[in-house]
């Protein structure tokens, strides 16, 4: 997909997710929880930002302030597994909102991130699922989010949380396929991936 279609498609896909955001919150598991991720061991984790896109009503931000703080979620959500399967992960940055202040209950825009995501499995040399993995995080909803992050949460602050937050969705995924970090055995043909 080329930069100018992707840029057409992301901003209506931010803005209607800001305006989906404000009805209600998409559930996902508790942030202290760990689900089973079978023999799974993370090898890399790459994170590039070369085709991310600003959308509206956003603050700044620079491609390597999100490559940073997601790496920095990433590892510290998924490295502490000690599986016995190396798996990597290779994290695209597609878009972000950071919430500007608006008018606290009235308007107050939500901060979002979209990311892609790819996973390879290390003895078999190969991508688990060819499609990468089209994830949107939104920003935790709460007291915080009806007056607007725009003014209670500085810009890395919310860029923090939408790591946090995606990291978490990540291992949400992982968590959905389990066949994929089975113990391998090589006469068994590949997993189909769930939820792509």
């Amino acid at each position: 997909m080329t930069a100018q279609i992707l840029s057409r498609r992301l901003v209506p896909a931010l803005g209607l997710t800001a305006l989906l955001m404000l009805g209600g919150c998409a559930s996902s598991q508790k942030a202290d929880q760990h689900p089973d991720l079978g023999h799974f061991k993370l090898g890399w984790d790459v994170v590039v930002a070369s085709k991310m896109r600003q959308g509206p009503l956003s603050r700044e931000a620079s491609p390597e302030e999100f490559q940073n703080a997601i790496k920095a979620s990433v590892e510290k959500r998924l490295r502490p597994y000690d599986g016995d399967q190396l798996y990597h992960l290779g994290i695209s940055v597609e878009g972000y909102v950071l919430a500007a202040p608006g008018i606290p209950l009235i308007f107050a825009p939500k901060s979002i991130l979209m990311i892609k995501v790819t996973v390879w499995d290390d003895a078999k040399g190969g991508k688990i699922n060819e499609e990468p993995k089209l994830i949107v995080v939104m920003e935790k909803f709460g007291a915080q989010s009806l007056i607007g992050t725009g003014f209670t949460m500085t810009r890395e602050e919310q860029i923090d949380q939408l790591a946090d937050r995606a990291a978490q969705k990540i291992e949400d995924w992982l968590a959905d396929n389990p066949a994929w970090f089975a113990k391998h055995d090589s006469t068994a043909p590949a997993a189909k991936p769930s939820g792509s």
